[in-house]
């Protein structure tokens, strides 16, 4: 399994995400509290975020421990935006460590992680190719094929879940995308919440202690932009 979180709101810093929370991602790469699957999150990680001046989100990514990157306190403290994506990751058995496994995968506007694991048969059906031969990465390419022929980022994602869950029963297929504008997330199989508060904050388990901290629903949809949330039944 793995840990990844999302914001959408006023600017911040991707510290806010990692290190800056008593239970940010950071402390999830070790000791993550809600993980159903797996106890440590040490197989690389990737963050994402958005600057007004280029087209395209900004991303970097390790197959080192989080921790063991000593660029990323000062590089997370300086990376700031109104949209961050950071990921740590726990490889499932038989899954290549490198980049090309590691989230957060790009095409073009879009930021895509997975929060689980899939059956690669079950995803053969749902795209041509992809960058590496992790199960996310076919996820993250059957989404972005769909995205690109301009279907709406609920629709793909609720689409490619429940096919790929169809194909696999046992899959676990928590999706996380966005685009600078808009989160689009699915729980299915492992926990997500939401925290509401000058923005919109999805995670895979809460930050930290405060109030607010909403459970999404098991086998849901999620999707915010400034405007507001919406959660629906997959």
């Amino acid at each position: 399994m793995c840990r990844h979180a999302a914001w959408l709101g006023e600017p911040r810093s991707l510290a806010s995400l990692i290190q800056d929370p008593e239970h940010g991602l950071l402390r999830q790469s070790y000791a993550p509290r809600l993980q159903r699957h797996g106890v440590v999150n040490a197989d690389g990680f990737g963050m994402g975020w958005y600057d007004g001046t280029l087209p395209e989100p900004i991303r970097y990514r390790r197959t080192v421990p989080i921790w063991a990157d000593a660029n990323l306190p000062g590089l997370a403290r300086a990376a700031r935006s109104h949209c961050l994506l950071a990921a740590v990751r726990s490889a499932t058995v038989g899954m290549p460590l490198e980049e090309t496994a590691t989230a957060p995968f790009t095409d073009g506007r879009w930021l895509f992680s997975h929060n689980g694991r899939v059956d690669r048969k079950a995803l053969r059906p749902l795209a041509d190719d992809a960058e590496s031969t992790c199960d996310s990465a076919w996820l993250a390419a059957a989404v972005f094929a769909r995205l690109r022929a301009g279907a709406p980022a609920g629709d793909v994602l609720a689409e490619v879940v429940v096919r790929a869950g169809g194909g696999d029963p046992d899959a676990r297929l928590n999706l996380l995308a966005c685009d600078g504008a808009s989160i689009a997330a699915t729980a299915w199989g492992d926990t997500l919440f939401l925290h509401l508060e000058d923005g919109v904050l999805v995670a895979s388990e809460p930050l930290d202690d405060r109030p607010g901290w909403q459970p999404v629903p098991e086998r849901s949809l999620l999707l915010a932009t400034p405007d507001g949330v919406r959660v629906q039944p997959l």
